[in-house]
């Protein structure tokens, strides 16, 4: 192995152990890359991502493969091969990684790992894969789940959910997302921030029906973007960015974002309206912390509070609300391209329950709004279990809350809400409902 090869173990280590976190351990990435990424520099450390991210986008197809060139499964205790293997397909089949370097390194990951027998295993597993892959891969990619790379429940739920579109949500959430930004409005307009970007070499194309919204060409580190540190500019994916619009705030409101952290569509909120009270809400402290900094950096004022949305009592003052942003916590699929693990530590038992908490904090909070006032519904769901299906029964059992229609630009009316699907207009999975209290 050359000395570059040498070099390349560490990113490559890394990824392993955050694969094998997710598929084996149950652990979340946010969770497990902290420990993971402590000891590489920064390409080492965008390579583990990559490798990373990537191979749990296609882990379903990955793990299919990994079975099949495997000559007999691994004890328990070895399971972390299987995630070395799988990273190694992932290099082969989707990088430009040179085929040598690939295998070489990632060989070399089961002596890191103190197992030194299974670099024979490894380098004939993937050797294996260099004179057999096209043919193994049209014997598995029979089966749709596994040309999906997406668990049975949830690929079974897409299409009964979306049967005319379930192909390309399939598609859109293996894909690579886009940089979005959102231009801080109080800093200058959109216009002035492009010109910004072509200065600084970057080319970005602006987002139909969205005024602060720019899409980068090519994903870039956010502290590359002019003016990131002094607030000039956010990263937030554009289906996201519809939820100030929807809430529509006017001077003096006193709005209530219900579950704030990280804090994105508070910060929104608050460039699109500064003379606004906004009370920011999160029941865990520490991504508060995280909501505060946000504000910070783009010189922003909110009041912060630990809270349980669903728990008024605890921490409300009495004063009516007349904006509300429930943006409840959901499955997540609708921003699997994003978060890959998503689809590997959700199980279909999930979303009833996600459901009635959802309901909860719905029934909770619509006694805190002002009559005249809105509350807007959100999730970055695309299941109707979590969405259509717990606005309309709110609506239905809940005297004087009037839908009125999103009327977005993007997506589809879905009765009470509106649904943006994954990729489209390079957008997040997103979904809203919007009630006015009568």
């Amino acid at each position: 192995m050359s000395a570059s090869d040498e070099r390349g173990v560490q990113p490559r280590l890394a990824a392993v152990c955050l694969v094998h976190a997710v598929v084996d351990e149950g652990r979340s990435l946010a969770d497990a890359m902290p420990a993971q990424e402590a000891e590489l520099g920064g390409a080492d450390r965008a390579l583990a991502r990559e490798l990373a991210y990537g191979s749990l986008r296609w882990h379903g197809r990955l793990a299919a493969l990994a079975d099949t060139l495997l000559a007999r499964p691994l004890k328990r205790r070895d399971r972390i091969l299987k995630s070395a293997l799988e990273v190694g397909l992932y290099q082969l089949l989707e990088t430009r990684i040179p085929p040598h370097a690939a295998v070489s390194a990632t060989v070399a990951v089961a002596r890191a790992l103190d197992r030194p027998w299974a670099a024979r295993v490894l380098n004939g597993c993937l050797r294996r894969f260099q004179r057999e892959g096209e043919r193994l891969l049209r014997q598995l990619d029979r089966d749709p789940a596994v040309a999906s790379s997406m668990p049975g429940w949830l690929n079974a739920t897409i299409a009964a959910d979306w049967p005319l579109e379930q192909t390309d949500i399939r598609r859109a959430s293996l894909a690579r997302p886009p940089m979005t930004l959102r231009v801080n409005r109080r800093q200058g307009d959109r216009a002035d921030y492009l010109q910004a970007l072509i200065h600084a070499g970057f080319t970005a194309r602006p987002v139909a029906g969205l005024a602060d919204a720019l899409t980068l060409d090519r994903p870039v580190a956010v502290g590359e973007l002019p003016g990131f540190d002094n607030g000039r500019v956010s990263v937030q994916d554009a289906a996201a960015q519809f939820a100030a619009k929807l809430l529509a705030v006017s001077p003096g409101a006193r709005v209530l974002d219900a579950c704030a952290a990280p804090g994105g569509k508070a910060a929104h909120l608050l460039e699109c309206e500064p003379e606004q009270r906004l009370l920011a809400l999160d029941v865990d402290g520490e991504r508060l912390d995280r909501v505060g900094e946000t504000l910070e950096r783009l010189g922003l004022q909110a009041a912060l509070c630990i809270g349980n949305a669903a728990e008024p009592g605890a921490w409300w003052d009495g004063e009516p609300f007349t904006h509300i942003l429930v943006d409840a916590p959901c499955s997540g699929t609708g921003v699997i391209r994003r978060h890959p693990d998503i689809k590997w530590l959700r199980r279909g038992d999930d979303i009833p329950r996600l459901a009635t908490g959802q309901m909860r904090l719905l029934r909770a909070l619509w006694p805190l709004l002002a009559a005249g006032g809105r509350l807007v519904y959100a999730t970055c769901s695309i299941l109707r279990a979590e969405n259509e299906a717990v606005a309309a029964a709110f609506a239905a059992e809940t005297p004087g809350a009037v839908p009125v229609a999103p009327g977005l630009p993007v997506g589809r009316s879905t009765g009470v809400g509106h649904q943006i699907l994954p990729g489209e207009r390079g957008m997040d999975g997103f979904y809203y409902a919007c009630f006015d209290k009568r």
